[in-house]
């Protein structure tokens, strides 16, 4: 137990302080922004980034990992916050943390082999896209005037040219420092943070949603709750494997789906809105040295000091810096190099990828985007194994026998294929079948077994099975029929 204490907590203690404070620090705008973007105030995404990551440094099955406001469960919330209001983004919010616990008790987090890496890349590229949109509306509308745009033009300036001169701190922490000095110092009267709602004073406390704990609510809440789970949990499986890689370890991921719904109603119960695992603040994380529980402990607890302490000078941050740290969210977020690889990549792999995008930025729902491109994927998958199905044979003029060998898989894909390698009206007395090279997966497979022994039979043919597998030859014992008089007299209509 101390050993395993020391090694999860206490292994790297420099390291994981000075990462998680840059953490803290890269948060805040983050944060806030995808606040904005729901449409709540600036405190219930600060609130939710310190208790999400602040719970799951001890409940995550994926040590250094950063979980905290994103704005991947931002975008999914924009229309209950704007119908029903931030009261029933709560409660959505402990709705979201119960399907969750669930997903992870049921062991689901292992279905994410079943996501391909098309989809993934589909996944990051629209919501790398619908991050840039939603700063259309703070570039294009309101009083952005010239003094705003310069700020931006300056603003993005920092973020890509300051990682030249010094990394030791975040660009878009110095962008945002250097326009607050800025705007504060010549007065200059832009829109800034302070304007979109209070920022928080106070530690949060606990409350209880103010809604009616009825079906209705529950109408509600149940389809948001439902898409914020499958999102956050997505995104958070995705971070997992991406921290795996860095750090070379491995993670539990069912542990950070119980995790992550344990989170979120801890956020809930004080006022946060949902969040899950960031890929880009993990990976600054990790880039900066973090390697334990402890590096996201300090970002959590670090970020509440800093906006209860600072809140004043938080409120005085102009939008423009956080509309160019979103910016440039977007931009390095979007894989660049996708769209070089849709000449050389498989076709099938590129229209998995373009339609899991294309779906997301139309319909504004990720998990909808990330269904279709696993059904996408499921289908090609199967295209390709079913077109892999050879069917041979040999004739043995003495015997009046001929030999069919059957090579590759026989499922519902390929069953037809299958059938079609059959001679049935040749004249011959004996059919034997070399199944040892065959697998038959599903009874699609099996009634085709039958459909080829039954029309043989019809024609006075004598048929034999040879080497079928034992899994293969479980599912005939079970399933077949060519065998069972009875069942083939049923199935001739007698």
């Amino acid at each position: 137990m101390q050993k395993s204490l020391k090694e999860t907590w206490f292994s790297n203690v420099r390291g994981d302080v000075l990462s998680g404070t840059v953490v803290a620090l890269a948060l805040i705008p983050e944060a806030i922004a995808f606040s904005i973007i729901a449409g709540v105030d600036p405190k219930v995404g600060l609130y939710a980034s310190f208790c999400i990551a602040f719970i799951s440094a001890f409940t995550g099955g994926r040590p250094a990992m950063i979980s905290a406001a994103t704005g991947a469960m931002a975008l999914v919330m924009v229309d209950l916050v704007k119908d029903h209001g931030l009261e029933y983004l709560l409660a959505a919010t402990l709705l979201t943390g119960v399907f969750q616990i669930i997903a992870g008790l049921l062991k689901l987090g292992s279905l994410m082999r079943f996501v391909s890496r098309s989809v993934v890349t589909g996944f990051v590229n629209a919501l790398a896209i619908l991050i840039f949109l939603a700063q259309l509306p703070e570039i294009t509308g309101g009083n952005f005037t010239l003094p705003v745009y310069l700020l931006l033009a300056a603003g993005l300036g920092i973020i890509y040219l300051f990682p030249y001169i010094s990394k030791a701190i975040p660009s878009p922490l110095i962008c945002i420092v250097s326009l607050t000095f800025v705007t504060v110092y010549f007065g200059i009267d832009v829109r800034k943070v302070g304007d979109m709602g209070a920022l928080p004073d106070s530690l949060p406390v606990f409350l209880l949603p103010e809604v009616p704990f009825n079906l209705e609510t529950l109408k509600i809440i149940f389809p948001f709750s439902l898409t914020l789970a499958v999102v956050g949990l997505l995104e958070s499986m995705m971070t997992a494997t991406i921290v795996d890689d860095l750090t070379d370890t491995d993670s539990n991921k069912n542990r950070e789906c119980v995790s992550q719904g344990v989170s979120n109603i801890g956020s809930g119960f004080l006022g946060g809105m949902a969040g899950c695992a960031m890929i880009g603040q993990s990976v600054i994380n990790v880039k900066s040295g973090g390697r334990t529980r402890l590096s996201t402990l300090v970002a959590g607890v670090f970020l509440l000091i800093l906006v209860v302490f600072l809140g004043d000078w938080v409120a005085r941050m102009p939008m423009a810096s956080l509309v160019a740290v979103m910016i440039m969210v977007s931009i390095g977020t979007f894989s660049w190099s996708s769209l070089a690889a849709l000449k050389t990549n498989p076709k099938s792999s590129s229209i998995v990828m373009v339609a899991t995008v294309a779906v997301v930025v139309a319909t504004h729902n990720l998990a909808l985007g990330v269904l279709l491109g696993v059904l996408l994927s499921t289908l090609f998958f199967a295209y390709k194994v079913g077109q892999i199905l050879y069917v041979g044979s040999q004739f043995d003029a003495e015997r009046s026998c001929r030999t069919y060998t059957v090579v590759g898989q026989v499922f519902f894909s390929s069953a037809d294929q299958f059938i079609d390698g059959f001679d049935f009206k040749e004249a011959v007395e004996h059919v034997n079948i070399d199944l040892s090279r065959a697998h038959f997966w599903d009874i699609t497979a099996i009634s085709s077994l039958d459909k080829v022994v039954l029309k043989f039979r019809r024609e006075g043919t004598e048929v034999k099975l040879i080497g079928l597998n034992e899994a293969s030859a479980t599912l005939v014992d079970r399933f077949a029929v060519h065998d069972k008089p009875e069942e083939v007299e049923k199935l001739m209509g007698h």
